[in-house]
């Protein structure tokens, strides 16, 4: 079964800690963390996980008002996509929103050092039509003084404010605890196996919709269209071969035209949330425009979920004086930028005219029976033997590098246990060479392996 994780929105006014906060809960230095009003501009994100439970953080810029935009004076409705346009003045609100809409419970992170202004109501009117779980943090509560008057934050109306250093960590434990508390239940962000999950993925004017009409107008009958757990996303179900397929199609991912600057951005979250419930990845990139930061996001963000992928190279009629070797040229480019191994495919196509279209599910079909290969475990330790022969290993940390045993426990992705002397002395090339003779025996085309490599004396834990 699929997970999706829960996504926690980090939001206030500016520069009251949130990147720093962001840093602390992901274990590591991913924002930047600067003494001025609006250093994060950008929505960052990183994983976290808590008391078992794993989730995502979304850090995102300071939320300021005006009186013509302050939440006193907007409509008193749900907190929706439609209005929150109006609410908000600047490109950095509009992606803190984005953010807000997407979370299951938002963080909404104070500064006891300047204590309760009004700035901090206005975002505490905001959240509150949100209806979503909001746990409040009073940061910079770094002395006895500063927890104790903490307590003045209870006027917000959002509960019990919690006293914490980003800084130092301070309390941070405890904010966590009441996050994981909020997330909802475990079994609620599981999906149904009702077929093999295609998703859909690219930027803005990449070709999506085209594809997608293409695959459903050419190939097979509908079946149903149903609304999908992800927002602005549609499952649309249909037959093929006699399979019966799920497409996502991530609609969040808008047109340039349709939407304020900057808001596309924001719509990785809904690709976030379309990878994690898919099994095998379309990726689109547009022929005329490479070399598309939004792209490598979304790539490697398939490659750190392990899913299987096949990347659309899409408008190919678009591109003029091609030859023999324009393919290739390609092919070279779109490997090195998106850091993409031999082992994915690529598919010049054109959704427009329909060119390649109808290989590309026969391709998914494949990938999937790829990534639910399983082998024999007498087959690899042969393989093993073979690549040890060929290559012996030299090992690292000074000690010499023996391998035991190999076994595959899990398909999708394929994942193989080598048990050696001493998992330290892996070096990171040799299981790249091993990894390489693996897929020179069994391609695993599309799909990512994974090598875990444990003592001995981990056999039975």
């Amino acid at each position: 079964m699929n997970k999706q994780k829960p996504i926690v929105a980090l939001v206030g006014r500016p520069n009251v800690g949130k990147s720093t906060l962001f840093n602390r809960i992901v274990g590591q230095r991913k924002a930047i963390v600067e003494d001025l009003a609006g250093t994060t501009r950008d929505r960052l994100y990183g994983e976290a996980d808590w008391g078992g439970r794993d989730f995502m953080v979304v850090d995102t810029g300071g939320l300021e008002f005006d009186d013509m935009t302050r939440p006193s004076h907007a409509p008193q409705v749900g907190f929706q996509a439609g209005v929150s346009s109006r609410l908000f003045l600047t490109e950095i609100r509009q992606q803190a929103t984005i953010a807000i809409e997407e979370a299951e419970v938002i963080i909404f992170l104070v500064d006891g050092e300047t204590g309760l202004v009004g700035a901090d109501q206005d975002v505490a009117d905001l959240l509150r039509r949100t209806h979503k779980p909001v746990v409040l943090a009073v940061n910079k509560a770094d002395n006895k003084q500063r927890r104790t008057e903490a307590i003045d934050f209870f006027s917000l109306g959002l509960g019990e404010p919690i006293p914490i250093s980003s800084l130092h960590g301070t309390g941070t434990g405890d904010l966590l605890d009441m996050v994981v508390e909020a997330l909802p239940p475990m079994e609620e962000t599981e999906e149904i196996d009702e077929g093999l999950k295609i998703a859909i993925l690219g930027r803005p004017n990449v070709g999506k919709s085209s594809l997608l009409n293409q695959l459903l107008g050419e190939e097979r009958v509908i079946v149903s269209d149903v609304a999908g757990t992800t927002r602005d996303a549609i499952d649309t179900r249909f037959q093929y071969e006699g399979r019966e397929l799920v497409l996502i199609d991530t609609a969040g991912i808008r047109r340039r035209g349709k939407i304020e600057p900057g808001v596309e951005k924001h719509s990785f979250l809904r690709a976030i949330k379309a990878v994690q419930r898919a099994d095998i990845c379309l990726l689109m990139i547009d022929a005329g425009q490479l070399r598309a930061t939004q792209d490598a996001h979304i790539a490697g963000y398939i490659l750190e979920e392990a899913k299987s992928v096949v990347v659309l190279v899409n408008k190919w009629d678009a591109v003029e004086e091609k030859n023999t070797y324009t393919i290739n040229e390609f092919t070279k480019i779109i490997r090195n930028d998106l850091q993409f191994m031999d082992y994915v495919p690529l598919l010049f196509i054109s959704a427009k005219t329909g060119q390649r279209v109808n290989k590309i599910m026969p391709l998914v079909l494949q990938v999937n029976e790829e990534r639910l290969r399983r082998v024999p475990t007498g087959e690899l330790n042969r393989l093993l033997q073979e690549a040890i022969t060929k290559h012996p290993p030299k090992g690292d940390h000074g000690q010499r590098l023996k391998f035991f045993y190999v076994t595959q426990a899990e398909i999708s992705p394929p994942t193989f246990i080598f048990f050696v002397n001493d998992n330290k002395a892996v070096h990171f090339t040799y299981q790249r060479y091993l990894e390489n003779q693996f897929r020179e025996r069994y391609s695993f085309l599309g799909t990512p392996l994974r090598l875990i490599f444990r003592n001995r004396n981990e056999r039975d834990e």
